[in-house]
């Protein structure tokens, strides 16, 4: 059973960066094909995809938050991280971290439960 948690401060000024941590346990980020990302629910809003980090550490991200967002990993803890710069009011959202069964693809099979993030000074 693979299981997804995310960590990050809950309370972030605006232009700061957000950082968030995903520790994945019951399976390795490495194994072939899956696909690890982060997406967000701002309040009365859907689902937005932000970004992914593919098996072999080859990213993709939204277009709309492409020049704000990166996403890295340490596979040495089992990890992998965003970061979004120059936060706004209007990056509150509850953020979360999911297994892709392959990158693009759409396909979430694990998920984290989600953590609060807030922006505001």
């Amino acid at each position: 059973q693979v299981q997804l948690q995310e960590s990050g401060p809950g309370l972030v000024k605006p232009s700061q960066t957000l950082s968030l941590t995903c520790t994945v346990s019951g399976g390795s980020i490495t194994t072939s094909y899956y696909a690890w990302s982060w997406i967000r629910q701002p309040p009365g809003k859907g689902l937005e995809w932000m970004g992914v980090i593919a098996y072999d550490g080859s990213t993709y991200y939204s277009p709309s938050l492409k020049s704000r967002t990166s996403i890295s990993r340490d596979t040495s803890k089992n990890q992998f991280s965003l970061q979004l710069s120059s936060v706004t009011p209007e990056d509150t959202a509850v953020y979360y971290c999911a297994r892709e069964l392959a990158p693009l693809t759409e396909k979430y099979d694990y998920w984290g439960q989600g953590t609060q993030v807030t922006v505001s000074s």
